[in-house]
C-alpha cells in the first residue's frame, strides 16, 4: 500500500511530501507548489527591511526575556539562601527540642521509679509491722489498726514527689465479717482521728465532731436515691476505706470518707482493685482523679495490696488490705526546666482508654488522636501548666515528637479480667511555636540580602555586555540595510515585487533557477545543488550520508476504522500526527510525510547532524509515550477500542538521496536503500516498541548509549534483505542490565536525558489537554463516551420540541403505571410503532437553533446513570458494558448513515440541512423525523445487556430461575428492560426524563422503543425469529403502498420502521461479525471464553469447542449474511449496507480457512489462563 517500498530492496523508492519546511507545522496551498517552496527560499536569504525590523523586535523581545530570566534567578538564589538558612535554624530548634524533651522525660522517669520504690516500701513496711503486732495482740486483718498512721502517710507522700497527696488504707472485709468490722471501726476510729490530728496539727474540728460525721457501717453513694449515702448489701467482699491522709472531710462531701465502700465508690477503683487481685501487683487507674463531687484533674489512681505476714517475697501470701494514693501527673512536670525554657508541650498518654459510666472500656482501636485517654500540659520553664484534655499538641510539629514509656508495670495482660486493662504511661513532648520563635534569628534575611546586591551587581556588568553587543548588531544592521538597498538598486521595487509575487503563485520551471541562493532552495542548507542558467536549473536534490529514517505504523487501526465513521477517521489521524509534528519541531526532526496510517519522519537533513540516530530515538520514544497519552483522550470522543490502538516504529540509519521533484504538485523526497530498510525496520517489528537495525544500533554504541538498546532474540528475516539482527529501543533512558553484566544507576543518564526531560517540561503546555483522561480506566471512559452520544442526541429531542425541558408533575401516576399492569417486556411487545410524522415548522425551528443546553442537571444525572447502568454489567468476557458501547458504536454509525435514495455516501450531520429533509424522512420510513426514536435506539443499545448472567436465556429455563419462572422467555432481555427502566424511573433522574419526554405521548412511544429495540437482541429464540422474518416479509416483498389510502400509508411506514430498527439493533448486536476480521475475532474469542467458562461451571450441557467451528459458518449462513443483505435491501443505511456485507461475506471465508485452528487456540489460551483456578474442574470435565 504505501508507495516507499517495493520488491527490490536495492531499488530507490521516493517518499512524497504534503507540506515543505522543516517539518513542524503544515502550510497553505499555495507554498505546496514548487513557486512557493522557492519563494520562502527567497525570503530567507534577501532580508527586506520589513523582515529586518521583525527580527529587530525578536531581539528586544529575546532581551526581555534574559532580563526576566536574570529576575528569576536573582529570586531564585536569594529564595535558596533564604532557605538554607532558615533550614539551620530549623535543625538548631530540633536539636534544642530534643535536648529538652530528653531532660523531661529523664526527670519524669527517675520521679516515677523512686515513687513505686518508697510505694513498694511502705506497702511491706505495714505488713511486716502487721504482722509483728498482730501476734502480740492476738488480732487479725481486717481488724487491724496502723500506729502513728499520719506519720508513717506523711513520709510516703514527701517520697512521691506530690504536693498535696492523697493516701488511703482499706481493708479487705469480707461479707461474714460486717457487723464486726462496724464494731471495730467504731471503736478505733475516735483512736485514729485523735492521733492524725495531733500529728497533722489539724485544728478545724475535733476527733468527736469527726465521729459525728463519720457513717458507722460501710456504705456508699447511691446515684438512684441522690447520692444518698447507702448500707452496702450486695454479697461479697467490700474495701471500706479506714485510715486516711491528710486527716478531715474532702472538699464537696458532707461526711468522712471513713467507711465508704472504694468498690463501689467508682467503676474505675473496682476495675483496678479486680486486676491488682488477680496480678497480686501495684496497679493504675485511668488519667483523672476526684478532687470533690464536682471536680476532677488528670492524673491516676493507683492500688497498692498489702499481703499478710513479714515474709514479703512469699507466692502465697494472702492480700489483706490495699493502699490507695491519687497522683497529680502536673506535680511530676514542674522545676524540671530553667526560666527561659518556655514552649513545651507533654502529653501524659495511658494504654487504656477512659472507663466508661457502666465500667467497660470503649474500643481504643475507634478513637480518634484527640479521643485518646492523655492529657496535654505546657511546660514554661521551671512551671507547668494543664492545657486540656485528650492530645491538644500543634500537628505541625507531629514530626518532632519525642515518646517514652515511664511507667510499665509489666503485668502479663493474659491474666487479667475479661474487659480489664493495666496501663503503660507514655510521654509525648512537642515542642510548640513559642519555642521556635525564642530560637528564631534575622540571619535569614541577612544572608538573603547579600546574596541578591551580588547578584544584581552582576546583572550589571552584564547589562554593560549587552550595550556592547547591541552597539555591534546595529552596526551589521546597518551592513545587512546597505546590501538591501544595492538589491533594490539592481532590481526596481516593482519589478521586484512581480517576482516574489510570480514565485509564490506560478508552477515551477526553469526561470526559478535565479532565484536558488547559495543556501539552497527551501532554506535545506549549502550541501543543495544549484545551477544558474536563463532558461533552465539543474534539480534541487543532494546526497545525504548520515541520516536516520523513522517509521511510525498505527498497529490496528484499519480494524479500528472499519467500525467508525470517516469523520472519525480523519479526527484520529489528524490529532496524532497533529502531536507528532509538535514533537517533531521541538527535536528539531524533519517530517517527510504521512502515507496512510504511517508518519515518516528523517533526522540527518536538510542539515546534517551528528547525533541523528540519537535524536531519532529520542523523538520515536516520546512519540510512543504521546500516542498512549492521545488514545486515552480521543476514546472519550471516538468511542470503545480506540485505546487499543498501538504505534509500530522502525528506523535506519544510512545515506538518503533527497530533493524538490518538479512538476506538478512538487514535494520533498527521499530515495534510496536506507528508505526501504527503515520501511521493512517498521513492518517487522511489534505493537508499542522501537525496532532498529544495526547501523543505528551502531552509532547510538559510539556514542556511548548502548544501554538504550537491547538485541532482538534471533535474527529477523527482512524481505528484499534476508536475515537481520535487529534491535530493541528501551522505553526510557534508563540503564538495562544485560546478562552477566552490572545494571548502571537510573540517574546516568548524561545529557540525553535531561534533554529529554526539559523537552517533556517545553511540551507541557500541549499535554494539558490530555491530563484530565490519565486517572481514567477503560470503563470510565467509556461512560463518558456513551454520555456524550446521548448528550447530543438528548439535544436534538429538547430542540425539536422548542428547548422545552420542564419537569411535569401530571406524569408521575403515568410513570408509574408502566410496567407494572401486570403485563412483562415481551407482551408489551407490538409489532408496528406509531413514529412521529415529519414537521416542517419543526425543522425549521431546529435549523434555526444552534445548540441547546440541557442543563448541568441533567447532564449530571445522564452520567450518573449511564455510570449506574455500567456497574450493573457483570464481568462477562462477551455480554458486557464494553461490548454494549460497541453497539452503540455501530447503532451510531449506522443511524448516521441514513441517506437519500440514489446517495452513495452517507449524510453527515452538517449536510442534512443541504438535502430534502422532507424526501429523507419519507425514505427513512420517519427515523429521522424524530430525534426521540433516534435517542431510544441509542439508549436501548447501551442498556439491552444490563445485568446479563453469562449464560443463554436456554439454560436459564433450565435452571428454572426466578427470573425465568417471571419471564418465561426472552428472560435477560426483558429483565434489562425491567431494570433499566425502574432506575429511570426513580426521582433521582427527574431532569433527564424531563429532557426525554414532556407529554404521555412521548412517554408511552419512548417506552415502546426500548422494548422493542431491546427485545429483537433476542436472535435465538426461533419462534421470535420467524415473527420477525414474517414481518418483515409483510413490510418489504409487496411494497405497493403508493396505492394505498393516507392511513394505510402511515401504517405501512411505521410498519417499516418498526422492522428496521429492530434490524438495526441486531446487526449492531452482532456488529464484529460484519467489521474487520481483528474485530470479529477478538469478539468471537471473547464469546467464546465466556461460553467455555459457563460449560466448565456446569452450566452448559455441552462443550462449545467441539462444534463452535461448525457454528460459526452456520451463524454466517443463516443469520449474519441474510441479516447484512436486510439491511442493503431496505435501502436505508447506503454504503455501510454494503461495507457490513461485504465484511460479513469476508469473514467468513477467512474463518472457514482459520476457523479450527483458531477453535484451538481459543481453548488453549481458556486453559492457560485458568488453569491455576480451575484445574481440578477442567480435568473433570476433561
Amino acid at each position: 500500500m504505501r508507495s516507499v517500498t517495493s520488491k527490490n530492496s536495492q531499488a530507490t523508492e521516493p517518499l512524497t511530501r504534503s507540506s515543505s519546511g522543516g517539518g513542524s507545522e503544515s502550510r497553505s496551498g499555495s507554498e505546496v507548489s514548487g513557486n512557493g517552496i522557492i519563494a520562502a527560499h527567497r525570503q530567507q536569504v534577501y532580508v527586506p527591511p520589513a523582515v529586518a525590523k521583525r527580527e529587530e523586535a525578536n531581539v528586544l523581545r529575546a532581551r526581555g526575556l534574559v532580563a526576566i530570566i536574570l529576575l528569576l534567578a536573582v529570586a531564585g538564589v536569594g529564595t535558596t539562601t533564604n532557605l538554607i538558612v532558615k533550614r539551620q535554624e530549623q535543625s538548631n530548634f530540633e536539636n534544642k527540642f530534643e535536648g529538652y524533651a530528653t531532660e523531661i522525660i529523664t526527670v519524669v522517669k527517675s520521679s516515677a521509679d523512686q515513687f513505686f520504690d518508697a510505694l513498694d516500701s511502705f506497702a511491706s513496711s505495714i505488713g511486716a509491722q502487721a504482722a509483728a503486732e498482730q501476734a502480740l495482740l492476738n488480732t487479725s486483718w481486717p481488724f487491724y489498726r496502723i500506729p502513728q498512721w499520719s506519720v508513717q502517710a506523711e513520709k510516703l507522700a514527701q517520697l512521691t514527689g506530690v504536693d498535696e497527696p492523697f493516701v488511703g488504707i482499706a481493708p479487705i472485709v469480707q461479707e461474714d465479717e460486717r457487723e464486726q468490722w462496724r464494731s471495730f471501726a467504731k471503736e478505733q476510729n475516735p483512736l485514729w482521728y485523735q492521733e492524725s490530728i495531733e500529728n497533722e496539727g489539724y485544728t478545724e474540728m475535733t476527733a468527736q465532731e469527726l465521729v459525728n460525721l463519720t457513717i458507722p457501717f460501710v456504705y456508699f453513694y447511691d446515684k438512684e436515691s441522690g447520692y444518698w449515702p447507702t448500707p452496702v448489701t450486695r454479697p461479697g467482699e467490700v474495701l471500706p476505706f479506714f485510715q486516711s491522709y491528710p486527716i478531715g472531710i474532702p472538699l464537696g462531701l458532707p461526711l468522712m470518707f471513713t467507711n465508704i465502700d472504694a468498690l463501689l465508690s467508682s467503676k474505675q477503683t473496682e476495675d483496678v482493685y479486680r486486676i491488682t487481685k488477680v496480678t497480686r501487683r501495684p496497679t493504675l487507674g485511668s488519667t483523672r482523679i476526684n478532687i470533690d463531687t464536682e471536680t476532677s484533674i488528670p492524673g491516676s489512681q493507683m492500688i497498692q495490696p498489702i499481703f499478710d505476714g513479714p515474709d514479703t517475697e512469699a507466692d502465697d501470701r494472702k492480700m489483706v488490705a490495699v493502699v490507695l494514693i491519687q497522683i497529680p501527673w502536673l506535680d511530676y512536670l514542674r522545676n524540671i526546666l530553667a526560666e527561659g525554657e518556655d514552649g513545651i508541650n507533654v502529653i501524659v498518654e495511658s494504654a487504656c482508654p477512659q472507663i466508661q459510666e457502666d465500667g467497660s472500656f470503649p474500643d481504643r482501636q475507634s478513637l480518634s488522636p484527640t479521643e485518646r485517654n492523655a492529657v496535654t500540659y505546657l511546660i514554661n520553664g521551671p512551671d507547668a501548666v494543664l492545657i486540656g484534655e485528650d492530645d491538644l499538641h500543634d500537628p505541625e510539629y507531629e514530626h518532632l515528637v519525642v515518646s517514652d514509656v515511664f511507667l510499665d508495670l509489666q503485668v502479663d495482660q493474659s491474666q487479667l479480667p475479661e474487659g480489664s486493662c493495666v496501663p503503660t504511661m507514655k510521654l509525648h513532648v512537642y515542642p510548640t511555636a513559642k519555642l521556635e520563635d525564642s530560637l528564631k534569628t534575622d540571619n535569614a534575611v541577612i544572608y538573603t540580602v547579600v546574596v541578591v546586591v551580588i547578584f544584581v551587581f552582576t546583572t550589571l556588568v552584564f547589562l554593560l555586555y549587552d550595550y556592547s553587543v547591541r552597539r555591534r548588531q546595529r552596526t551589521v544592521m546597518e551592513r545587512i540595510m546597505k546590501q538591501d538597498r544595492i538589491v533594490s538598486d539592481v532590481f526596481p521595487t516593482a519589478i521586484r515585487d512581480r517576482l516574489y509575487e510570480n514565485h509564490q503563485n506560478n508552477d515551477l520551471n526553469g526561470d526559478d533557477a535565479d532565484l536558488v541562493g547559495d543556501d539552497g532552495p527551501l532554506g535545506l542548507g549549502k550541501n543543495f545543488a544549484r545551477k544558474n542558467n536563463s532558461n533552465e536549473s539543474a534539480p534541487m536534490a543532494d546526497l545525504f550520508p548520515s541520516v536516520t529514517v523513522i517509521f511510525a505504523d498505527l498497529v490496528g487501526f484499519t480494524a479500528w476504522s472499519s467500525a467508525r465513521e470517516p469523520h472519525h477517521v480523519f479526527i484520529l489521524l489528524e490529532t496524532i500526527y497533529g502531536a507528532f509534528d509538535k514533537l517533531a519541531y521541538r527535536h528539531g526532526v524533519f517530517k517527510v510525510e504521512t502515507v496512510g496510517d504511517c508518519y515518516v519522519a528523517a533526522v540527518g537533513l536538510p542539515e546534517p547532524r551528528a547525533d541523528h540516530a540519537v535524536v531519532a530515538c529520542r523523538f520515536a520514544r516520546e512519540c510512543q509515550k504521546k500516542m498512549k497519552d492521545v488514545i486515552l483522550m480521543l476514546e472519550l470522543t471516538l468511542g470503545p477500542d480506540t485505546s487499543d490502538l498501538e504505534l509500530r516504529t522502525g528506523m535506519h540509519s544510512g545515506q538518503v538521496t533527497a530533493g524538490v521533484l518538479r512538476g506538478q504538485r512538487s514535494r520533498f523526497q527521499l530515495f534510496g536503500d536506507t528508505v526501504n530498510t527503515g520501511s521493512r525496520m517498521e513492518s517487522s517489528g511489534e505493537r508499542s516498541r522501537i525496532q532498529v537495525s544495526q547501523a543505528t544500533a551502531d552509532l547510538l554504541t559510539e556514542a556511548g548509549l548502548s544501554r538504550w538498546i537491547i538485541p532482538r532474540s534471533g535474527k529477523t528475516y527482512v524481505k528484499g534483505k534476508g536475515e537481520m539482527q535487529t534491535y530493541w529501543l528501551c522505553k526510557s533512558n534508563r540503564s538495562v542490565k544485560p546478562k552477566g553484566g552490572d545494571l548502571k544507576s537510573d540517574m546516568e543518564t548524561l545529557e540525553e536525558g535531561a534533554e529529554t526531560e526539559t523537552s517533556s517540561e517545553r511540551g507541557g503546555e500541549e499535554q494539558s489537554e490530555f491530563l484530565n483522561v490519565g486517572g481514567m480506566n477503560r470503563t470510565e471512559r467509556l461512560v463518558e463516551w456513551n454520555v456524550e452520544v446521548l448528550t447530543c442526541l438528548l439535544e436534538q429531542v429538547v430542540c425539536s420540541r422548542g428547548g422545552v425541558k420542564n419537569q411535569i408533575s401530571s406524569l408521575s401516576n403515568i410513570e408509574k403505571s408502566i410496567g407494572t399492569t401486570g403485563k412483562t417486556v415481551l407482551e408489551e411487545f407490538t409489532p408496528i410503532i406509531s413514529l412521529k410524522r415529519f414537521d416542517s415548522g419543526e425543522l425549521e425551528q431546529r435549523q434555526g437553533t444552534n445548540t441547546v443546553d440541557i442543563g448541568e442537571e441533567a447532564k449530571s444525572q445522564l452520567r450518573n446513570y449511564i455510570s449506574t447502568i455500567a456497574g450493573m454489567y457483570p464481568d462477562n468476557a462477551f455480554h458486557c458494558f464494553e461490548h454494549a458501547s460497541h453497539v452503540t458504536a455501530s447503532v451510531k454509525k449506522l443511524l448516521a448513515r441514513i441517506v437519500l435514495v440514489g446517495e452513495g455516501n452517507g449524510l453527515a450531520a452538517s449536510t442534512r440541512d443541504s438535502v430534502d429533509l422532507a424526501e429523507l424522512a419519507a425514505h427513512s420510513y420517519g427515523i429521522t423525523s424524530d430525534p426521540l426514536t433516534q435517542f431510544a435506539v441509542v439508549f436501548s443499545a447501551v442498556i439491552h445487556d444490563v445485568d446479563h448472567p453469562g449464560v443463554p436465556n436456554a439454560q436459564l429455563v433450565k435452571e428454572d430461575t426466578r427470573c425465568a419462572q417471571i419471564y418465561k422467555k426472552s428472560i435477560a432481555e426483558q429483565k434489562s428492560v425491567d431494570i433499566a427502566w425502574d432506575m429511570l424511573m426513580s426521582d433521582e433522574y427527574a431532569a433527564l426524563r424531563a429532557c426525554i419526554y414532556q407529554t404521555e405521548d412521548d412517554l408511552r412511544r419512548f417506552r415502546q422503543l426500548v422494548v422493542n429495540t431491546v427485545m429483537a437482541t433476542d436472535i435465538v429464540d426461533r419462534e421470535l425469529q420467524a415473527l420477525r422474518k414474517a414481518r418483515w416479509e409483510t413490510a418489504f416483498s409487496n411494497d405497493d403502498s403508493a396505492t394505498e389510502p393516507l392511513a394505510d400509508k402511515v401504517e405501512v411506514e411505521d410498519r417499516k420502521a418498526t422492522i428496521v430498527i429492530e434490524h438495526l439493533i441486531q446487526a449492531s448486536d452482532v456488529s464484529h461479525t460484519m467489521q474487520h476480521w481483528h474485530i470479529y475475532k477478538k469478539w468471537n474469542e471473547r464469546f467464546f471464553m465466556e461460553c467455555y467458562s459457563a460449560y466448565m461451571e456446569g452450566r452448559a450441557d455441552s462443550d462449545p469447542s467441539t462444534n463452535w467451528y461448525k457454528g460459526e459458518i452456520g451463524f454466517f449462513d443463516y443469520y449474519v449474511i441474510p441479516l447484512a443483505r436486510k439491511l442493503q435491501s431496505c435501502g436505508v443505511f447506503g454504503v455501510s449496507s454494503h461495507e457490513y456485507l461485504n465484511y460479513a461475506t469476508a469473514n467468513r471465508d477467512e474463518w472457514v480457512r482459520e476457523g479450527e485452528s483458531l477453535v484451538q487456540q481459543f481453548l488453549a489460551t481458556f486453559k492457560e489462563e485458568n488453569a491455576h483456578l480451575k484445574a481440578p474442574l477442567i480435568e473433570k470435565r476433561q
